[in-house]
């Protein structure tokens, strides 16, 4: 009997020691949970505050390099720069880079019969094309007068994210194939940087045509 007491004694003493350890391992466990929870998530404000200060920090001369790089991949070269053909195909000139549609060159003419077979069309280095809207010409990207040179960045935020011919509320919309709807939301540091951009390029004077009204065929 005096065994059996004993026995029971031991086992609950252990039993006791097993909780204790037990809680003291809950107790640190949770310990570095909350703790990890806490520098995770002070690590993620501390992050977004240095990008911000970052962001606002940026010179002029880091906003051209930025804006360089977008204007690059958003494909405004493929409209918006004159080329020639060269055995390598379309290359741009470099003096007119960006400019639009060259003033001093005749309207192209389309075929009316493609048209009428639902196609649209553009010229050999896609300055100017041709749709159900009529044609239309690549505007001057560049900081001449005949360009960008009066615009501010409120215009130019309204015209490539809201579509708005000269970035002017009650303008007419841009037309095809400008694909301002792909650049609705476009962030502000990015839109200042793109400006900043076209605003240190060399400035071109080039006068682009208006859009001609579309011919009347049945589409």
């Amino acid at each position: 009997m005096i065994w059996l007491f004993f026995t029971h004694l031991i086992k609950g003493a252990q039993n006791y020691k097993k909780m204790r350890s037990f809680r003291f391992l809950i107790l640190i466990s949770s310990g570095i949970i909350i703790t990890s929870i806490i520098y995770s998530c002070s690590s993620e404000v501390k992050s977004a505050e240095e990008l911000t200060a970052q962001n606002s920090e940026l010179t002029d001369q880091d906003l051209v390099i930025k804006g360089k790089y977008l204007v690059n991949i958003m494909g405004c070269h493929d409209c918006h720069s004159p080329k020639k053909i060269g055995p390598n195909g379309p290359a741009i000139i470099p003096e007119l880079m960006l400019s639009g549609y060259p003033q001093d060159r005749p309207i192209p003419s389309f075929d009316l019969d493609a048209f009428e077979k639902g196609f649209s069309m553009m010229n050999q280095d896609l300055t100017a094309a041709a749709g159900p809207w009529g044609i239309s010409f690549a505007g001057n990207l560049t900081p001449h007068a005949t360009g960008l040179g009066n615009w501010t960045e409120v215009q130019f935020k309204k015209a490539i994210t809201q579509g708005k011919y000269k970035g002017v509320d009650g303008n007419r919309m841009l037309l095809p194939p400008m694909p301002w709807i792909n650049y609705k939301k476009l962030k502000d540091d990015d839109i200042k940087a793109i400006f900043t951009y076209l605003q240190s390029i060399k400035p071109v004077e080039n006068i682009v045509p208006q859009p001609i009204q579309p011919v009347l065929v049945n589409f």
